[in-house]
């Protein structure tokens, strides 16, 4: 756990349960914004919401999950002194061990009901540093494990999760901002009830899964109001953080882990 989650009561137990079975390597919890309370921690807890979990679910029915985090998780002690523990090689050490315990062929698992609240950055810049530290820390760690990909012996990690990250998290993402340039010069040229159209037609889908999301996890969907400037500021803010962890990543650049400021702002639920 992290210092600054709070955990349910039950979690730990919740947890711990999946060991039961001799192939679980790791467990991870559901993790939730304990400090909502601004627009930006509200922006942060639909993603959390909409996005980490309900993309567990999905990747635990393959075991696919590509990391467990350190803010709520469990692991097999044996196993991960057998790795030799959390590795320096990166910036984000549960990924990179989470993808270890894969490779060595056991399963990571998602556990819903394992809920904590964690401190979720309160201004820009933390955020912005925070992401920063998670796109490079997964670029290092896909990049040590890349003799996973396609490689049929890592199953749907490497044939699935792997090229998901590539294709989405870095392909895509790049040329992401490029296609946003496209899409305003079209609005310009006279094109712009096709542009519109396409894009209601996608935030609408978003919108459908957001709300399966919050059924999903049992929570008040009223959060989803603000799906739409959630999903303008974050797109902005992935185009730099993705940008800068390239560029960063190219030059062969240094990065520490970074300290944020931490308010002691959760609030369990």
């Amino acid at each position: 756990m992290d210092a600054d989650t709070l955990f349910h009561a039950d979690a730990i137990e919740k947890l711990v349960r999946h060991f039961a079975d001799e192939r679980a390597g790791a467990v991870s919890g559901n993790a939730k914004v304990g400090n909502k309370h601004n627009w930006l921690t509200r922006f942060q807890s639909i993603e959390y919401i909409f996005g980490f979990n309900l993309d567990r679910l999905a990747w635990d029915l393959v075991n696919a999950i590509t990391v467990v985090p350190g803010a709520v998780g469990a692991w097999r002690k044996t196993l991960v002194q057998k790795l030799g523990g959390f590795s320096h090689d990166t910036l984000a050490e549960d990924t990179d061990l989470t993808l270890a315990i894969r490779r060595n062929g056991y399963q990571i698992r998602y556990e819903e009901d394992a809920v904590a609240f964690t401190e979720a950055p309160e201004d820009i810049r933390s955020l912005a540093k925070q992401r920063f530290r998670w796109a490079f820390g997964t670029l290092q760690a896909v990049w040590k494990h890349r003799e996973a990909t396609l490689n049929p012996r890592d199953g749907t990690l490497g044939f699935v999760a792997l090229p998901g990250i590539w294709l989405f998290q870095v392909v895509l993402a790049g040329i992401a901002p490029f296609a946003d340039l496209a899409m305003i010069a079209t609005l310009f040229v006279g094109n712009w009830p096709v542009v519109l159209g396409y894009c209601l037609a996608f935030f609408c889908v978003e919108l459908v899964l957001g709300l399966l999301a919050y059924w999903l996890e049992g929570e008040n969907p009223k959060d989803l109001l603000l799906l739409f400037p959630q999903r303008l500021f974050y797109r902005q803010l992935m185009h730099y953080v993705l940008l800068r962890s390239l560029l960063y990543a190219a030059r062969g650049r240094l990065v520490s882990w970074g300290k944020l400021e931490r308010k002691a702002t959760v609030a369990g639920g």
